[in-house]
């Protein structure tokens, strides 16, 4: 009976602590690495190049088995007005991971030739698998000795949808992440079944001078389960250099309801030579639990092949860079 009863309280803490790893591909400020198709998949093949990111984030510097992310995306125009892109991803957390795939596809439309007015529309799919290791588990009630229980493993697929908009240098994103409820079907542990999240971007280019420009953006995010909202609200510089540029930029995150007292600010700068990309960004953790770590690291690095510009106007870049 004991062991029954611990078994039971066990996979329950399992599957708490599994329902807050689903949350899909982290964000971060990895878009801010010049890739807003982590945000939006209808910027999907906008460009004529073929873009690849591996990305490396690492939170919580300091706090042992501290959430961990690595990513690689691939996205590039498929034809004059379709554009498609994969996203792999591992994400490990203490005892639980997730690993998952996004397909995405994006249909793009011109508007008006005269204005630059565009209109993108994308569709993912994502196939993600959550795991919990109990190899490290102890039995409370008897400190020290292991409890043998399997590995938990979980399998979900869902779908995204984005709407994205262009005028000249101005573009905003709208976006509804995990279209559909989760099912469970072991028993009611009180996890939410609904994992929807609805996002907007927006940004606008100024050209500074002929080798400069200066780029304000703003991501806002709802979790429709917990009906939070956050934000971030970045900036970013960029400078031609001979067969490239390099960019600087900042990222301030908050809550809605709480503007004024940022949850992070992060310093990132990055550098574009030829085909190579890099880039880091330093996360500085600014609310209660400033004392516990010591920031976030992310890291990126790319690689941009130039193909053939597409002779349809709405899949071509409007900006400088």
């Amino acid at each position: 009976m004991k062991n029954t009863f611990l078994t039971f309280v066990l996979l329950i803490f399992s599957v708490a602590r599994l329902s807050s790893q689903e949350v899909d591909l982290p964000q971060y400020v990895n878009h801010m690495a010049d890739n807003p198709f982590l945000i939006s998949p209808a910027y999907a093949g906008i460009g004529a190049g073929l873009q690849f990111r591996l990305n490396g984030v690492s939170q919580w510097l300091g706090v042992k088995d501290a959430p961990n992310t690595q990513s690689l995306s691939v996205e590039a125009r498929l034809a004059e007005r379709f554009g498609g892109g994969l996203t792999v991803f591992n994400d490990k957390n203490g005892f639980t991971s997730q690993k998952g795939v996004r397909l995405s596809l994006a249909s793009h439309l011109t508007l008006s030739d005269l204005y630059d007015s565009f209109l993108s529309l994308g569709l993912s799919y994502s196939f993600i698998q959550f795991g919990i290791d109990t190899s490290e588990f102890e039995n409370p009630f008897n400190p020290g000795a292991p409890v043998n229980l399997p590995n938990r493993v979980l399998n979900s697929s869902n779908f995204d949808i984005s709407m994205l908009y262009r005028f000249g240098r101005f573009a905003i994103s709208g976006n509804v992440v995990n279209l559909l409820d989760k099912k469970i079907d072991d028993f009611n542990s009180g996890e939410p079944t609904v994992l929807r999240r609805y996002s907007v971007y927006t940004n606008y280019n100024f050209r500074v001078n002929r080798n400069t420009e200066f780029e304000p953006s703003l991501f806002v995010e709802h979790f429709e389960s917990t009906n939070r909202t956050r934000f971030d609200f970045n900036v970013k510089l960029r400078k031609r250099i001979r067969d490239g540029y390099v960019w600087g930029g900042v990222s301030y995150t908050s809550l809605i309801d709480q503007p004024f007292r940022p949850n992070a600010l992060a310093p990132l700068f990055g550098i574009k030579k030829n085909k190579l990309y890099v880039s880091y960004g330093f996360s500085l953790t600014l609310n209660e639990i400033i004392g516990l770590n010591n920031g976030t690291h992310m890291i990126t690095l790319g690689f941009d092949y130039d193909r053939r510009p597409s002779l349809a106007r709405c899949t071509r870049k409007m900006i400088m860079f």
